[in-house]
C-alpha cells in the first residue's frame, strides 16, 4: 500500500454541477447507447457487472460440455480513465453528437480540472492542472470512457468489458489453437492503444485457463504482448469473483466467508453487553454489511455446494439481531429477525436473472438461443442458465417455500417482503 499508483484520486463536485451533468447524460446516452458494442456491459441501462461475469462463466461451461479447453485473457489498463486523452475523445464525440456546442461544453467540463496534493505533514504541492482523463467520481466520466473505448477493433476471441475491465476468452480442443488466437487478439489492441494514448499493465494483466483435465491441472497459458509473456494466474479475479479451473469457486467462497466473518465482528461490537445498538439498528446494519456482501453476484457461484459455509456466518449475523442462543434452529433465524432467507434470496435472484435473459436484446438472451442440444449435452456435475427456468427447479423453490412456511399467501411472513414472493 505504500505505492502512491495503489491509490487513486476523486473528484468531489458541487451538487449544481451533478445537476448539470446529469442533463447532458440523459441527452447523450440515448444516442450513444445504440452505437457502444453489446459486450461492453459497464455502466449501461439493462446490464451490469453480474450479467457479464455471468455471461463468462456460462461459456466456460458451455466449453466444459463439449470436452474443450478455455483459455482467458484479463486485462487490465493503467489508469484507465485518467489517461483519456481529451482532443482523441473530442474527435470521437464530434462523430457521435450532431451538436458542435454540446461537445464544446462536455469537453469543457471535463478539462478544467485542477489538483493539489496534501501530505500528512501538512505539506502542499502547487496548483497542477489536469491535462488528460476524465475525472473519477464525475458523473459523465463513466459514459466518456465507454464513448472513448467504443471502437476497438474486433477479436477473435469473445470479449466480456465492464467498464475498463476487460476479458477475451477462447476456448477449443488444443491448447496451441487457444493460445494462438490469443496471441493475435493481444496483438490487434497493440497498435489502437499505442493510437489513443492507453496504456496497458503487463504485470497485472493475467492469463488463466479453465478445463476439468485433471493430469493438465498444471497446464499454463504463454501468451506474449510487446515480446513479454504476461504472467500467469490460476485463480484470476475477474469484476469480484475469484474464479478457478474448474469453476468450483472455493476460493471465492473462502474469502467471501473471510470477509463476512470481519463484518459479523463488527456486529457483535455494535450490539454490546449492556447499551449496545437496538434490533432495528443491528438489522440494518446487517442488511448493509452482510447480506448485501454475501448477495453479490450470487447467480454465478450459488450453485457450489460451499455456499453452506456463506450461510453459517450469516446465521451468527442473524443470532446478533435476534439474540437468539446456539441452540436455536438456523431455520427460525430469518423469521424471527424478519429478513428473507439467502437460500432464498438466491434462487430468487437466478430466477430472475434468467426471466431477463428470455428478453431479446439482453445481454444473455445469446445464451439462451443457442442450439436446443447444448442443454441435453450438459455434464451431470455441471449446472447452467438453463437450469433455473426449467420447471422441475421451479417446483423445488416453490416447495421449499411452502414447506418453509415463510410465504402465506404471497406475503412474507416476517417483516420484509422477500423478492420473490411472486412465487
Amino acid at each position: 500500500m505504500g505505492d502512491p499508483k495503489s491509490y487513486c484520486p476523486i473528484s468531489l463536485l458541487c451538487v449544481p454541477f451533478k445537476i448539470l451533468e446529469r442533463l447532458i447524460y440523459a441527452r447523450v446516452e440515448t444516442i450513444t447507447d445504440r452505437i457502444l458494442p453489446q459486450e461492453q456491459a459497464g455502466l449501461r441501462h439493462g446490464s451490469s457487472a453480474v450479467d457479464q461475469v455471468t455471461l463468462l462463466t456460462q461459456d466456460i461451461e458451455d466449453s466444459f460440455s463439449v470436452k474443450q479447453k478455455a483459455g482467458a485473457v484479463f486485462v487490465d489498463l493503467t489508469a484507465a480513465y485518467d489517461t483519456v486523452w481529451h482532443r482523441g475523445l473530442t474527435c470521437k464525440l464530434l462523430r457521435l453528437l450532431p451538436d458542435r456546442h454540446m461537445v464544446h461544453m462536455t469537453m469543457e467540463m471535463v478539462s478544467n480540472h485542477s489538483f493539489t496534493l496534501t501530505t500528512g505533514n501538512g505539506k502542499r504541492s502547487r496548483l497542477r492542472r489536469l491535462k488528460n482523463g476524465v475525472p473519477q467520481g464525475s458523473v459523465l466520466a463513466p459514459l466518456l470512457f465507454n464513448i472513448y473505448t467504443s471502437d476497438m477493433p474486433a477479436t477473435i476471441s469473445r470479449k466480456y468489458a465492464c467498464a475498463d475491465d476487460l476479458a477475451i476468452m477462447h476456448d477449443d480442443g488444443d491448447w496451441l489453437a487457444v493460445e494462438g488466437a490469443l496471441r493475435k487478439d493481444m496483438a490487434t489492441p497493440d497498435e489502437y492503444l499505442q493510437t489513443w494514448k492507453l496504456k496497458l499493465s503487463t504485470t497485472k494483466t493475467v492469463s488463466a485457463v479453465f478445463h476439468l483435465t485433471n493430469k493438465e491441472a498444471k497446464h499454463e497459458l504463454k501468451v506474449n504482448f510487446n515480446n513479454e509473456t504476461l504472467p500467469f494466474c490460476s485463480e484470476p479475479k475477474y469484476l469480484g469473483v475469484t474464479l478457478d479451473r474448474s469453476l468450483r469457486y472455493r476460493r471465492h467462497i473462502a474469502s467471501l466467508r473471510k470477509k463476512l466473518t470481519s463484518r459479523v465482528a463488527l456486529l457483535r461490537r455494535l450490539a454490546g453487553s449492556g447499551c449496545g445498538a437496538g434490533a432495528t439498528t443491528l438489522r440494518t446494519a446487517t442488511l448493509a454489511l452482510v447480506l448485501s456482501t454475501a448477495e453479490y453476484c450470487a447467480p454465478v457461484w450459488c450453485r457450489s455446494p460451499r455456499t453452506r459455509l456463506i450461510d453459517h456466518t450469516i446465521d451468527d449475523a442473524l443470532r446478533i439481531v435476534t439474540e437468539c442462543l446456539r441452540l436455536t434452529p438456523a431455520d427460525n433465524l430469518p423469521i424471527l429477525a424478519g429478513i428473507q432467507p439467502a437460500e432464498l434470496h438466491r434462487k430468487g435472484a437466478t430466477l430472475s436473472l434468467g426471466r431477463r435473459a428470455t428478453e431479446r436484446g439482453y445481454l444473455l438472451h445469446s445464451v439462451l438461443t443457442r442450439p436446443s442440444g447444448a442443454a441435453a449435452r450438459r455434464l451431470k456435475s455441471r449446472h447452467h442458465l438453463y437450469t433455473p427456468l426449467n420447471s422441475s427447479v421451479f417446483l423445488t423453490t416453490t416447495t421449499y417455500v411452502r414447506r418453509s412456511g415463510r410465504i402465506i399467501n404471497g406475503t412474507w411472513s416476517g417483516r420484509t417482503t422477500p423478492q420473490d414472493s411472486a412465487l
